[in-house]
């Protein structure tokens, strides 16, 4: 892998055209250095639809979806890569094999989708294995990051620390208004939104959220040097005081209206590095809690607690100006523009503070 030219044309395959496959599709049409090999879908109503069109790209693109995995892959000719999009929230031991088994053909992989290997050096020796083995059979390397997670958690906050002298607390904030989230199934049933306040939402069940975020916690405590006693979750749920329609239809009064928890990483028993979410599906609901600092639909915010105090937020939009859907394309973006970096790298498994964050050569040579 190391001797491979990174300026020939990488073919990709793009898995899955949800949220972030979407966008990883206009990723690779942009990158200079890749080519859209082919697409995979599950769902019926998509096969032989063009990429472009399902990527909301405003051009065909020449290429058709499929359901046939095999023929997609072949389309790599034993190289090239993957942009693992396919949900694995609730079928994560089968994202697991479906990535072995692009990693053992020779494909590099970019994934969102499996959380524990955000930080795959604590992640379960049971996942870890079958994943070393493919990379190993063939010769590819595996890279897992998003947004939050991802460089939202890792890169960022590790970068903006270099910007302070002193350093009380890490803090990584993500905050949004799901009421437009294309994920209706996740927002009610994994988020909780609309559920009655008895209702138990799997996203704060115990440990999720440690095996989700905790990888994140550890990368930054990896990059500052610094050993974590233990990790701690937290969490709190408020009802909407008045029903509320959304783009994902009805929600009720006394139902689930907010969800806020952190993970923290505990340093001489105080919550040093910490993430948090602060999940709304009306703006009118803990308005008390953190907002965006325009009152918009959502943000990503690093705070550094010290001295001096440090505050970024950063605000993405995409698909029509929604920050959910802007979210996404910066996590996509993040994956797919590191291809070329994975083709070069040594096999094996990457992380966040890893693989570098390239500037884009996209202006430079877009009449090239």
């Amino acid at each position: 892998m190391a001797n491979e030219n990174t300026f020939r044309s990488i073919p990709v395959v793009v898995w899955g055209t949800g949220n972030v496959g979407r966008a990883s599709i206009r990723a690779v049409a942009a990158h200079l250095q890749l080519t859209l090999s082919s697409v995979i879908v599950h769902d019926p109503a998509k096969v032989g639809r063009d990429a472009g069109d399902l990527a909301d790209l405003g051009r065909p693109l020449g290429i058709n979806a499929t359901d046939d995995i095999d023929a997609a892959l072949a389309t790599l000719s034993g190289s090239g890569a993957v942009a693992y999009a396919a949900s694995g929230e609730l079928r994560p031991d089968d994202a697991v094999a479906d990535i072995a088994r692009a990693l053992a053909l020779g494909a590099v992989v970019v994934t969102p989708s499996v959380y524990a290997l955000y930080d795959h050096r604590s992640a379960p020796a049971e996942m870890r294995a079958p994943i070393e083995e493919a990379c190993a059979t063939g010769e590819s390397a595996l890279f897992v990051s998003g947004i939050d997670p991802g460089w939202g958690n890792d890169l960022l906050p590790a970068l903006v620390s270099g910007l302070a002298s002193e350093i009380d607390q890490v803090r990584c904030q993500e905050i949004f208004d799901y009421s437009t989230y294309d994920a209706e199934d996740s927002v009610r049933y994994i988020v909780g939104m609309g559920q009655p306040m008895d209702y138990a939402p799997p996203m704060v069940a115990e440990g999720v959220p440690s095996m989700v975020w905790g990888g994140q916690i550890r990368l930054i405590a990896r990059a500052l040097g610094v050993e974590l006693d233990e990790v701690r979750e937290t969490s709190q749920r408020r009802p909407l005081d008045a029903a509320v329609t959304t783009a994902l239809g009805d929600f009720e009064a006394g139902t689930q209206g907010a969800l806020r928890f952190e993970v923290q990483g505990i340093v001489d028993g105080e919550p040093k590095i910490v993430a948090e979410h602060v999940t709304r599906i009306s703006a009118d609901c803990a308005v008390d809690w953190p907002m965006p600092p325009d009152g918009g639909d959502g943000a990503h915010r690093v705070i550094i607690e010290g001295r001096p105090r440090i505050e970024i937020n950063v605000e993405a939009t995409d698909e029509g100006g929604n920050r959910s859907a802007g979210g996404n394309a910066t996590a996509a973006n993040r994956l797919v523009n590191a291809i070329p970096w994975l083709r070069n790298a040594d096999p094996g498994m990457y992380d966040g503070l890893e693989v570098p964050l390239l500037p884009s050569t996209y202006l430079s040579n877009k009449e090239a």
